[in-house]
């Protein structure tokens, strides 16, 4: 296949010039043959957005960095998605939409220069017109190949398929601050056939979301057939999350080989009513976690993002069942060893009228911080911080512990309210400072009161 040099279509390199029209050029001219490799040599290059072409592949070299502008002026105006809603946004700065055969891979760096965006998402948002851009994002793409880079200082999200298939992201690593607003690492969005793996993960929001869309977009495309092995995870608000964008459905995922430390939260599930959609049919083996403020995390009560405050959301009394109510089940857990848990070993809340169900635990070895930082295990309105807890069970039926051991925990390992067909066997309670029975399981009715007292949460 035919190489494409930035440097031969008038890029200007080391220089503070954009060399946005020849990277344009380059990628033309590789269109115009039908396809090729556009090759990026080693030094830094400044550019605005980058728009790719089916059958391209943009190959940045070892020492090769492309530096992206902070001028909304230098990104145009497209139609894709945006917090899972359909909407116009400032394009990513490498963004692709209805291609084919597309990929961005060598041994070289993106810089999105992300903090005069951040800064203006803090303090001055009425100053962009449209939603920041994303670093990588293609948009109802085929066969897309992201592999072998090194992303940094992105914008908002880092990288972000949506409507994709046949999907391959390999050895990355992705670097943002701990507090750079909603610059999550890897996000699949509606996508189906993903396979993420090798790669490394140190960001200011989830290191991996899985998404399918919010109530508000009427295309509900399903997010399925996702693998993610051999990742390690450094802060972030969660290492694998799915949800809370999840209309369309989540299914058919395995997480499998990774190391979490410091992401705050685990694996973690999100939904609430008016959303709709399933999540099912997940399975995660074989992880370890060090430091997080709860290793799993299933919650239906969750009050983020726009109207998550109204009561429909945070009322406790159970509700019809309709298209808009969003349903955990068949999610399974096996060989995780958590260790300096803060706030409880586990968070599981489905709604009052349909509970989270079908779930194992199975292998699992958790030890509590003797110096835990009381935290929320969940955002969930009424709840309040917890320290040193074991498994906190709400609205939950069909579920299995098998060979579970909680380690220095405060209270029951395993509280249980309102819960049906709860299996708890060969389980263990190790060290805990009080003597305390292994479970509690009490039934409560929800009461009429306001449990909107959700200040101080994030995330």
């Amino acid at each position: 296949m035919s190489m494409y040099n930035i440097d031969d279509f008038g890029a200007k390199k080391n220089s503070a010039e954009l060399s946005t029209a020849a990277i344009a050029a380059a990628i033309a001219a590789a269109g115009e043959a039908g396809g090729g490799t556009v090759y990026v040599p080693s030094g830094t290059y400044r550019t605005g957005a980058i728009l790719l072409g089916s059958h391209i592949e943009l190959r940045l070299s070892p020492g090769a960095v492309l530096a992206f502008s902070s001028d909304p002026a230098d990104y145009p105006v497209v139609e894709s998605r945006w917090e899972g809603v359909a909407r116009q946004v400032y394009a990513s700065c490498i963004f692709g939409a209805n291609l084919e055969n597309v990929a961005i891979t060598g041994g070289g760096r993106l810089d999105g220069g992300g903090a005069p965006w951040w800064e203006r998402h803090r303090n001055a948002p009425s100053e962009l017109e449209y939603p920041r851009p994303k670093l990588i994002s293609f948009d109802n793409c085929r066969r897309v190949t992201i592999k072998d880079l090194t992303l940094v200082n992105s914008p908002s999200w880092t990288v972000n398929p949506i409507r994709c298939s046949d999907v391959t992201i390999d050895n990355l690593s992705i670097h943002n601050p701990a507090d750079s607003p909603n610059t999550d690492g890897i996000d699949p969005e509606s996508c189906v056939n993903v396979r993420i793996s090798n790669c490394h993960i140190d960001v200011g929001d989830d290191c991996i979301a899985i998404k399918a869309g919010t109530e508000d977009t009427p295309e509900r495309v399903p997010c399925e057939n996702i693998t993610i092995t051999n990742c390690t995870m450094i802060h972030g608000h969660g290492g694998v999350v799915l949800g809370s964008e999840m209309s369309g459905d989540i299914r058919n995922v395995t997480i499998s080989n990774c190391v979490f430390k410091q992401t705050d939260r685990g694996i973690r599930l999100k939904s609430r009513r008016g959303r709709g959609g399933v999540v099912e049919d997940i399975r995660v083996s074989n992880i370890v976690m060090e430091d997080v403020i709860c290793p799993f995390i299933l919650n239906l009560y969750y009050f983020c993002g726009p109207r998550g405050k109204d009561k429909y959301v945070w009322d406790k009394n159970p509700y019809p069942v309709t298209e808009e109510t969003p349903n955990f089940r068949r999610i399974h857990f096996n060989g995780i060893t958590a260790r300096n848990v803060h706030a409880a070993a586990g968070f599981l809340y489905g709604l009052a009228e349909r509970y989270v169900s079908e779930i194992t635990f199975t292998d699992i070895d958790i030890s509590m911080a003797r110096d835990a930082v009381p935290g929320y295990p969940a955002m969930m309105s009424g709840l309040e911080k917890m320290a040193r807890r074991g498994f906190y069970l709400g609205n939950v039926k069909d579920i299995r512990f098998h060979q579970v051991t909680v380690e220095d925990h405060e209270g029951p390992a395993f509280y249980i309210e309102n819960g049906e067909n709860i299996e708890i066997k060969d389980c263990q309670s190790r060290n805990t400072r009080v003597p305390e029975e292994l479970v509690r399981q009490v039934t409560v009715t929800p009461s009429q009161e306001d449990l909107s007292g959700d200040e101080g949460q994030a995330g």
